[in-house]
């Protein structure tokens, strides 16, 4: 799991997730990860997950091209829902504002 090993290093600074389920489902997904086992420090406040002293930003966005990720200042996105895998389909978070897909 990306997040996962990502939470290990302080350099790496999650800030957003997108899913089309709601922010209560992500975060209790994210708490009790049937295969990584629990992680006891997620709460939901809103629409941002917080997990320990990191927030993310819950989306829902079907579309990239409409994500926020210019405001968010995203300079990566972890494109992992297997629908956008060609240049055409990940070139929508490019046009969204991140930088690297």
């Amino acid at each position: 799991n990306v997040f996962r090993a990502g939470l290990k290093d302080k350099e790496i600074d999650f800030v957003a997730v997108n899913d089309i389920t709601d922010a209560k489902t992500l975060a209790h997904l994210l708490k009790y990860d049937s295969v990584h086992g629990k992680l006891p420090e997620v709460k939901l406040e809103d629409d941002t997950i917080l997990v320990g002293e990191r927030r993310l930003k819950a989306l829902g966005e079907r579309d990239p091209s409409n994500l926020p990720w210019k405001d968010l200042e995203v300079e990566i996105v972890i494109e992992s829902t297997g629908i956008f895998r060609d240049r055409k389909g990940a070139s929508k978070h490019l046009t969204a504002g991140a930088k690297k897909v």
